[in-house]
């Protein structure tokens, strides 16, 4: 289990990086204005920027990927990128739905950007999914999981 969670977690701070760097270096060319995932959470949490950073990513790489490995094969089925692409769709649902009302954005972005806003979101959710299952399910295929006793003397 200890492998698989490594993994897991690897491929979702590979995932959160990519989002990260998206959101705030493409995203703004989408949208039409600046988007801080870290003042986001910083603002929702109470605390610093860079705390809200802190907690973007370990969100990104332990807390989802570990849901994620939970739910794989219960409600994420399909190969790998189907299973991530997936996930990233039900995370964008539950975002538009609890969070972005939560700090201020209303319903599916309403009053956060509108379309465009949601939209850029379920690109960044989508990619992160598809990222975070496309790079779990290499590692799970060059990587395989070690037997349990494997480490223990022959008898």
């Amino acid at each position: 289990m200890k492998w698989t969670l490594l993994r897991a977690w690897f491929a979702g701070f590979v995932a959160t990086m990519i989002i990260t760097l998206m959101v705030y270096f493409v995203s703004p060319d989408l949208t039409g204005g600046p988007s801080d995932l870290a003042a986001l959470l910083a603002s929702l949490l109470g605390v610093t920027w860079i705390a809200g950073l802190t907690a973007h990513f370990l969100i990104g790489t332990v807390v989802l990927p570990s849901v994620y490995l939970l739910l794989q094969g219960r409600l994420l089925t399909g190969g790998p990128a189907v299973r991530g692409m997936t996930w990233g769709l039900l995370l964008w649902v539950l975002s538009q739905a609890i969070v972005i009302p939560v700090s201020g954005g209303g319903f599916f972005s309403q009053d956060a950007g509108g379309l465009r806003a949601a939209f850029d979101s379920l690109l960044a959710h989508l990619l992160y999914g598809l990222v975070l299952g496309v790079t779990y399910g290499l590692l799970t295929t060059y990587y395989p999981a070690k037997a349990e006793n494997s480490s223990a003397a022959p008898h």
